[in-house]
C-alpha cells in the first residue's frame, strides 16, 4: 500500500509542487483559485459523506467513531504540549499554539487519505467526514486553556475570538454541506454530481500543487524551525496516528474508518487553528505552527503517515 499510496496522482502532483519550489521556479496557483478549490473541496467532501449517512443511517459506529473523535480532540494537546516544552524548550504560548495545530485536523490530510483508501479497497464510513467536522475545534479550546494558566491567552470578545473559533467557516461549509447531503441523499445529488463528484480527484490534484508549492517555500524559510521541532512534527503525527488507528480498532470500526481516524488524530491543522491564533495569541510565533503543522506533518502524512495508518488498520483487523 505504501508504494501504490506515493504513486497517487495526488501526492505526485504535491511532490511537484514542492520540487518547482526548491528549484525557485515562478511556479505559481494564484491564490483566489486555491481558495475556490478549498472552498470545493469541502463542499464536495460534505456531500458525499452526508449521502452516504443518509443511506446507512444512524449507526452506533457513527455515534463511537463521534465520540473518540471529540475525545481524541481535546485531549492530543496536552502530551504534545509537554513534549514542545520539554524536548523542544518552547515557552508556554508557543508550545499551547504549536499543541492546538496538533489535536485539530487537516481537511486536505483528510481528503487525500480518502481517496488513498478508497483505491486501496478499504473506504472510510461516510460518517468519518462528520467526524472530521467535530475534531477541528476542541483542540483549539484545551491550547488557549494551557495558555491561559499562564496568562498569555486572549479569551475575551476582542477581535471576535468566540465567532472564529465556534463559526470558523470550514467548521459551517463541511457541517452545512454534510446536513444537505443527508438530506437529499445520493439520488437527490445526482444531478449537481457532474459538478461536485466527478471532477473531485483533479481538483484535489491542483490544490496540493500549491500545497507543495507553499510548504516547499515554508521550509526554504528555516529561521522559525530547529532540529527537535522538526524530529517532533515528524514523531508526533506518528504517535497520535497511531493512537487514533488503535482506539478506531477497538471500537469495532471497520478497517477503512479506523485508519481514518488515524488520519485524523495524526494530522494537523494549517488552516482553522491558525486563524484563531492569530486572534487569541498574537506574540505566538506563526512562522514555527506553520513549519511544523504545513512545511513538515502535512508532506510527511501525504508520502509516508496515509500509508502507514491504513497498513496499522489493516494489520489490526486482521
Amino acid at each position: 500500500m505504501a508504494v501504490d499510496a506515493l504513486l497517487q496522482p495526488v501526492v505526485l502532483f504535491f511532490l511537484l509542487g514542492a520540487l518547482a519550489a526548491f528549484a525557485r521556479s515562478d511556479l505559481v496557483i494564484p491564490e483566489a483559485v486555491a481558495k475556490g478549490i478549498s472552498l470545493y473541496l469541502m463542499m464536495s467532501i460534505g456531500l458525499r459523506g452526508g449521502a452516504e449517512v443518509a443511506e446507512t443511517g444512524f449507526t452506533h459506529d457513527m455515534a463511537l467513531a463521534g465520540g473518540a473523535g471529540l475525545a481524541l480532540s481535546f485531549l492530543l494537546p496536552l502530551p504534545v504540549f509537554w513534549l514542545l516544552r520539554i524536548a523542544a524548550k518552547l515557552d508556554r504560548t508557543n508550545a499551547a499554539a504549536v499543541a492546538a495545530h496538533y489535536g485539530s485536523v487537516s481537511v486536505v490530510t483528510f481528503a487525500t487519505g480518502s481517496e488513498i483508501l478508497r483505491q486501496a479497497g478499504m473506504p472510510a464510513a461516510g460518517y468519518m467526514v462528520g467526524v472530521l467536522a467535530l475534531m477541528e475545534t476542541p483542540a483549539i479550546i484545551t491550547g488557549l486553556l494551557l495558555a491561559r494558566t499562564g496568562g498569555t491567552a486572549n479569551l475575551g470578545p476582542r477581535g471576535g475570538l468566540l465567532h472564529e473559533t465556534f463559526l470558523n467557516g470550514s467548521v459551517v461549509l463541511l457541517l452545512g454541506s454534510f446536513l444537505i447531503g443527508m438530506i437529499d441523499g445520493k439520488e437527490g445529488l445526482l444531478s449537481i454530481a457532474p459538478v461536485f463528484d466527478v471532477p473531485f480527484r483533479g481538483m484535489l490534484c491542483i490544490f496540493l500543487l500549491d500545497m507543495g508549492l507553499i510548504a516547499a517555500r515554508r521550509l526554504l524559510d528555516r529561521q522559525a524551525l530547529t532540529v527537535p521541532t522538526v524530529v517532533l512534527a515528524l514523531l508526533i503525527p506518528l504517535i497520535n496516528g497511531s493512537l487514533g488507528v488503535g482506539l478506531g480498532t477497538l471500537l469495532g470500526l471497520d478497517a477503512g474508518s479506523a485508519a481514518a481516524l488515524g488520519i485524523l488524530a495524526g494530522s494537523a491543522s494549517y488552516i482553522a487553528v491558525p486563524a484563531v491564533m492569530r486572534l487569541a495569541l498574537p506574540e505566538a510565533d506563526p512562522g514555527l505552527y506553520l513549519g511544523m503543522s504545513l512545511a513538515v506533518t502535512f508532506p510527511f502524512n501525504l508520502t509516508i503517515g496515509i500509508a502507514y495508518y491504513g497498513w496499522l488498520a489493516a494489520g489490526m483487523a486482521a
